[in-house]
């Protein structure tokens, strides 16, 4: 769908999210806990970012491998998997240091007042992530009381891209997916349940490197969030 589609489709009723990356400074801080994991263990031979990459092929591994398991356990898992792989001793302080750091992780400068913006404009407020209830609650305490709802891959016993967390969201939600716009950063998880549901989905492109998937393209592409509520009034949303 182009730009000038998008804007003659019906206004939203409720806006969705992904968090990380999205909303919260996902790469900012897991760079910062992956150092400290590594300070702690004395080494500098190994480098932070081919510790990240190993330990997101398996946290994306664990994720779609059944049972569904906690994120809690899930980032466990993977973690010790990963220093495995790079030879490194785990300890259960790793795990803990991780999801520790998740929680403390902070908002993007401008997301609070972009957010208080679109509330303020009338829209309801809902974040889709793949974590756990007691790991997001940090994040969303700083995002200034603005959120509605938070639905999580705990609450829907599944992980991005399985369509069921989203077809769960619109379920609590009482929406269809056409009464919803999805705003993201994350392409091959949140566009891949886009593409197969067909639900309006945003893209926050900060500049990661991340790639839109083939044969897909968001029915917007911005630098931040800030934008958005500009892009609405615009469409006069």
């Amino acid at each position: 769908m182009a730009l000038e589609a998008l804007e003659h489709t019906l206004r939203p009723q409720w806006l969705t999210f992904d968090c990380y990356g999205t909303l919260i400074q996902w790469d900012e801080g897991l760079q910062a806990a992956v150092r400290k994991i590594l300070s702690a263990k004395e080494t500098h031979s190994v480098d932070p970012a081919r510790l990240i990459s190993i330990y997101d092929r398996h946290e994306h591994a664990l994720e779609q491998t059944p049972p569904h398991r906690t994120f809690r356990s899930v980032t466990a898992d993977a973690l010790r998997l990963a220093l495995d792989e790079l030879g490194l001793q785990n300890n259960e302080d790793d795990a803990r240091t991780l999801t520790g750091s998740i929680s403390a992780m902070p908002p993007f400068p401008e997301v609070v007042g972009a957010l208080r913006q679109l509330k303020e404009a009338g829209y309801r407020l809902c974040i889709v992530s793949n974590t756990d209830d007691d790991i997001i609650a940090g994040n969303v305490a700083q995002l200034g009381g603005l959120i509605d709802r938070v639905i999580t891959a705990q609450q829907a016993g599944a992980y991005k891209p399985s369509r069921k967390l989203f077809d769960y969201a619109f379920d609590k939600l009482g929406v269809t997916k056409d009464e919803v716009v999805h705003i993201c950063a994350s392409p091959h998880l949140d566009h891949a349940a886009a593409r197969e549901i067909g639900f309006r989905c945003m893209w926050i492109d900060r500049g990661t490197g991340r790639t839109a998937l083939p044969g897909y393209t968001p029915d917007a592409t911005l630098a931040t969030l800030d934008q958005v509520p500009v892009l609405f009034n615009q469409f006069g949303w």
